[in-house]
């Protein structure tokens, strides 16, 4: 089941009752998060509810199997554990996500028939989601940033934690897993704003990225003018952002509602002022775990400068095929660590660690112009991470930079979809402009609107246009992932 789908709907308030119904019972609570987590999940495939079964019980018993030795040292048994669960978890990850696609690229090198090396096995839903979380407690373990628990319940309830399961955020041991191991009472402020969020999210997903697609998917699929792929890959560029944010907002609401707090995902992504400042707010659980998990292992910044551009481009590309088996996302990564680099290099990475216009209603003139360039440079990733395959993507490129292209940007104000999903997108902007501080679009709203009755209205206005100016139901994007 998806966030919204009515089965969700009702999903739901039944768990929620139920769950603060056993308050103060922490183990039954547990066992109740974890089965409606199992439930959750195979509403998609039933037989994949092994496969995060076996993820979670090997990443459970190689916790209890590392035990560093006197002095913090650790034995071979150790070392062995840890490897040998990060190869288990690769390989399964690999088998699944990449096999295919690396066996038809060898068989197409060798000039042989691929057919005869494909699996063509169905990609588990958020496979690389719960795979990466499992990993990170082991190596948290092995490094003592957390003790490893007996408490099976809970870890089982930790890896498949039905609001992030899919599509994140990527929680790691250290700040979910205690979470599990402590008692929950209801914080009824902490529910009523888990609701607002998810509300928002909604928003984002059905009103602003469904919206965008319904014109972006139509022109990615082949066709259209050079004004339409400039539209489309505008659209498409805050279809995404709307589509994995407003998950991450009905996935942390969600968990409000539980008495869980998970970590924010992103932070205005689309108000950053260089490349780095959009990777420091763009699927923040992604690219810190690659920070923490691989860039500082292979020593970060802190060694030569060869070093440091080959840490960066092994951090991006990888990133790039996290997301998928093509080449459009290893190109996508390449494309950033290419931008990435200068600021890197030149020790810039760092110069916007604060809000944009902090302390003020309007960007100046500099930051506006700032924005406005790392927003051109992350929409152009976004054509080589939509399209379908290299050629299509230049091809793209080539129509989208048609001289024409800017003149048929009249079409915003006469094309009726068009006009439709960029209200909903300025919308947005608006809201989220002015919540740049704050956690979500909604948050803290009784601190700016004294009247309950404007608080209330409002909100019945973004529920009035969930309801009735979403566009066509589609699935997650990032579930493919």
């Amino acid at each position: 089941m998806t966030f919204t789908s009515i089965e969700f709907a009702i999903f739901l308030p039944l768990v929620f009752a139920f769950y603060w119904l056993l308050q103060g019972r922490l183990r039954w609570q547990n066992m109740l998060v974890l089965v409606a987590s199992y439930v959750f999940y195979g509403w998609w495939d039933w037989r994949f509810l092994s496969l995060i079964a076996f993820t979670s019980a090997c990443s459970w018993l190689t916790g209890l199997a590392i035990k560093p030795a006197p002095g913090g040292r650790h034995t071979v048994v150790s070392r062995l554990a840890l490897w040998g669960n990060i190869a288990v978890n690769l390989a399964i990850l690999g088998l699944f996500k990449y096999y295919d696609f690396f066996a038809a690229e060898l068989a197409q090198l060798l000039h042989v028939e691929s057919d005869a090396f494909m699996l063509r096995l169905a990609l588990p839903v958020g496979i690389s989601f719960y795979t990466f979380q499992a990993l990170s407690y082991s190596i948290d373990v092995y490094h003592q940033r957390i003790e490893p628990t007996r408490d099976v319940v809970a870890f089982f309830a930790y890896i498949s934690f039905f609001p992030q399961l899919v599509a994140g955020p990527i929680e790691r041991a250290t700040s979910l897993l205690p979470q599990f191991q402590h008692k929950r009472t209801f914080d009824c402020a902490m529910a009523v704003d888990g609701c607002w969020q998810i509300l928002w999210g909604l928003f984002k997903k059905m009103v602003v990225a469904d919206n965008c697609a319904s014109i972006a998917d139509t022109v990615f699929g082949g066709g259209g003018s050079p004004a339409d792929h400039l539209i489309a890959a505008l659209l498409f560029t805050f279809q995404i952002y709307g589509d994995f944010s407003g998950y991450s907002d009905i996935a942390i609401g969600t968990a409000r509602l539980f008495g869980i707090r998970l970590m924010q995902n992103f932070r205005t992504p689309y108000f950053s002022r260089d490349i780095a400042e959009f990777w420091r707010r763009w699927h923040i659980s992604l690219t810190t775990w690659f920070r923490d998990y691989l860039y500082i292992p292979l020593g970060g910044s802190r060694v030569g400068k060869w070093k440091v551009v080959r840490n960066t481009f092994i951090i991006f590309l990888v990133s790039g095929l996290w997301h998928g088996a093509n080449w459009t996302f290893i190109a996508w990564g390449f494309y950033h660590a290419c931008l990435f680099l200068p600021l890197i290099l030149l020790g810039r990475n760092r110069r916007h660690t604060g809000t944009v216009a902090e302390g003020r209603l309007l960007p100046s003139w500099r930051e506006l112009g700032q924005m406005t360039l790392t927003f051109a440079l992350v929409t152009a990733g976004w054509v080589i991470f939509r399209a379908t395959g290299l050629p299509s993507c230049k091809a793209f490129f080539v129509s989208m930079l048609h001289p024409d292209a800017l003149a048929g940007l009249l079409r915003i104000f006469t094309n009726s979809d068009i006009r439709q999903a960029s209200v909903a997108v300025l919308v947005m902007l608006v809201v989220e402009w002015l919540q740049r501080t704050r956690e979500h679009g909604l948050h803290g709203l009784d601190s700016l609107i004294k009247p309950l009755w404007a608080r209330l209205l409002l909100y019945a206005v973004a529920l009035h246009a969930v309801v009735f100016f979403s566009g066509l139901n589609k699935a997650f994007i990032y579930f493919q992932f």
